[in-house]
């Protein structure tokens, strides 16, 4: 591969949503995501003439560089984790309800069932080696050899970090994607008997199993431990509206959050005794009909790109 810098640049433009969506789903982070991203392009661009020339397939080469990088931040991101105050929810990708979709490389990424919130909270459940082995080898066909290299381990050894990730999906495999008319419909009915304070409608609304999760870092008002079943998660949201002036929600809007559609909570000041209002972006899960999860993203960090009305 013998190219001048610009062809290269140009060259590397045509993978970057690919590798984009890489490092997201072994990341769950934005900014590491793009970080990772830039860092291969700065280490292709450093090499030798020579050395590129030896590339016969640049997007595996790019693929297992940016796999390397991300092995690093997940195995880094476990010590930060152990300071976390609360639960850790992947970094949502939020993007406007309508309007013509997204062009960036992560919009275009998280329209791919497998980087939905609820899919993205269960590669957490893997050690940063079996996340690795699992996502790019089911995910982005990477070959277990070249996994290895990423790894640091043997064929055989990276082969047992994906058969071991594999069974520990296998009981937390989220629900496929709902159609965007049913999410629509059920959110709608959902926002709506919540504000209006009808706990039946609600209780329809949300499944046996349903939970929820809340990421603040300490940073903001939500649940900090994950919160279990119908009526405790009614009794939770009734006491939230009464802590919050009166109206305070009615300002949420419909955003997509991982390609399904969310709700976005705008910040609102409190003052006369009510508590103010923090941002709010909240995910959602759909298993037969009804809500199974809730994902709470309240961590002000994490919600840096929200778009604007």
């Amino acid at each position: 591969m013998r190219l001048t810098q610009d062809q290269l640049a140009t060259e590397f433009s045509t993978h970057r949503t690919h590798l984009v969506a890489v490092a997201y789903r072994l990341t769950g982070s934005v900014s590491d995501s793009e970080d990772a991203v830039q860092e291969s392009w700065l280490r292709l661009a450093a090499l030798p003439e020579d050395r590129r020339g030896t590339i016969r397939d640049l997007r595996a080469w790019l693929t297992t560089v940016v796999g390397r990088i991300c092995l690093d931040r997940l195995r880094s991101a476990m010590v930060r984790r152990e300071q976390y105050v609360g639960q850790w929810l992947p970094e949502p990708v939020v993007a406007p309800v309508t309007g013509a979709p997204g062009e960036d490389p992560l919009d275009i990424a998280v329209r791919d069932e497998g980087m939905r919130m609820a899919a993205m909270v269960v590669l957490d459940r893997l050690t940063p080696e079996q996340r690795v082995a699992v996502v790019l080898h089911d995910a982005f066909s990477l070959p277990f050899d070249e996994i290895a290299s990423i790894l640091g381990c043997s064929t055989a050894t990276a082969r047992q970090h994906g058969s071991r990730g594999r069974r520990a999906l296998i009981d937390a495999e989220p629900p496929p994607r709902a159609s965007m008319a049913q999410q629509q419909e059920i959110l709608e009915r959902f926002v709506a008997a919540l504000l209006s304070g009808d706990a039946r409608t609600v209780a329809e609304i949300l499944h046996p199993d349903v939970v929820l999760i809340g990421d603040s870092n300490g940073k903001a008002r939500t649940t900090r431990q994950i919160m279990a079943g119908t009526d405790r998660i009614i009794r939770f949201f009734t006491g939230l509206l009464r802590q919050y002036r009166p109206g305070a929600f009615e300002a949420a809007r419909p955003v997509l959050v991982n390609g399904d559609l969310g709700v976005h909570i705008s910040a609102a000041p409190g003052g006369d005794g009510y508590h103010d209002l923090d941002n709010h972006v909240n995910a959602f899960a759909i298993r037969d009909g009804r809500i199974v999860a809730i994902y709470d993203h309240a961590n002000p960090d994490k919600l840096s790109r929200l778009p604007l009305p």
